[in-house]
């Protein structure tokens, strides 16, 4: 006798084979995020007196490292709700379905307000009369005074401190050279990508760290300096080893991601896919498929690209 094959079995044949073929978004590991905010982290506590260990915890556990939605979607590390906030919102099921929590311009922002928010609110002021070296007690203190409702919430900080070491930035008295390396996104603040206020310094966009070519630098300087193969640049960048370098290029030290940083771009005079794929952050392959053209194709002028959604 011949057996069938259900229809619900089919589907899940089906969503199963579709799974497979998404590629998988990028995530932060747990040394990415320090290594990125730590100078934030030392920065808020040299101004507000919260224990850089503690911001720093506390964003690796309510940001899941920077992978979560909301990290995401709001630039918010840290959970903080609407509360009285007047700009952007961003709505979401958390300890009840649909909660309000504010959206920032930029994840330091979001490092800015998290001082703000403990320092100005009385519920918090028993902690800073704390030692800034004492995390133990700021973080039995947070869970004491409201912050979060899970009652491990001040074991789990503690272990991640631990675990990362990140008491260590307690004791800093500046902001090392080292730790300020990422200073700016690059879609918060505008500015000459020559400038000598980028020259050097690791910045993000899209999520994806990069540099900007100054004068004499080379593949291999670019190598050197962050550790990184010939390879890499190339693949990362859709370069080849004989492109030249221009000072005030964009170069990425990371994969592209499978989504640009808007919804769509216009085609202006004298850019190529590849132009918009580094001004967007988007692997250059991706951009054709969602736009259904043919690799090695290049757009007409006025063309309207899509950068998230795939073309219909």
């Amino acid at each position: 006798m011949k057996r069938f094959l259900s229809l619900s079995f089919i589907f899940i044949l089906v969503a199963s084979s579709v799974a497979q073929t998404q590629p998988a978004e990028e995530r932060y590991s747990r040394q990415d995020y320090i290594s990125m905010y730590r100078g934030a982290a030392v920065k808020e506590m040299l101004i507000s007196g919260v224990p850089a260990s503690i911001t720093l915890s506390q964003g690796i556990l309510e940001s899941g490292d920077g992978n979560s939605t909301l990290a995401r979607k709001a630039n918010n590390h840290f959970g903080i709700k609407c509360h009285e906030w007047t700009g952007e919102k961003f709505y979401m099921d958390d300890d009840h379905k649909g909660e309000c929590f504010r959206v920032y311009k930029s994840v330091f922002d979001s490092y800015d307000d998290h001082s703000q928010f403990l320092k100005t609110r009385s519920r918090y002021a028993g902690l800073f009369q704390l030692e800034k070296t004492d995390y133990k007690g700021w973080a039995k203190g947070l869970k004491d005074a409201g912050y979060a409702t899970n009652p491990k919430y001040p074991e789990l900080l503690i272990k991640i401190i631990e675990e990362n070491q990140l008491h260590q930035y307690d004791l800093l008295t500046e902001v090392p050279k080292d730790f300020d390396k990422l200073i700016v996104e690059e879609n918060t603040v505008k500015s000459d990508a020559t400038s000598t206020a980028t020259a050097g310094k690791i910045l993000l966009h899209n999520r994806i760290k990069y540099i900007t070519v100054q004068p004499g630098d080379t593949y291999f300087s670019i190598c050197k300096k962050h550790e990184m193969v010939l390879w890499q640049i190339l693949k990362y960048n859709d370069l080849s080893k004989d492109d030249t370098l221009i000072p005030g290029q964009k170069i990425y030290l990371q994969p592209k991601r499978y989504k640009g940083d808007e919804e769509f771009h216009v085609v202006k005079q004298g850019e190529t896919m590849r132009d918009i794929s580094q001004q967007h952050g988007i692997k250059l392959k991706t951009l054709y498929k969602k736009n259904n053209m043919v690799a090695g194709t290049e757009p007409k002028v006025g063309d309207k690209l899509n950068l998230k959604s795939k073309k219909r």
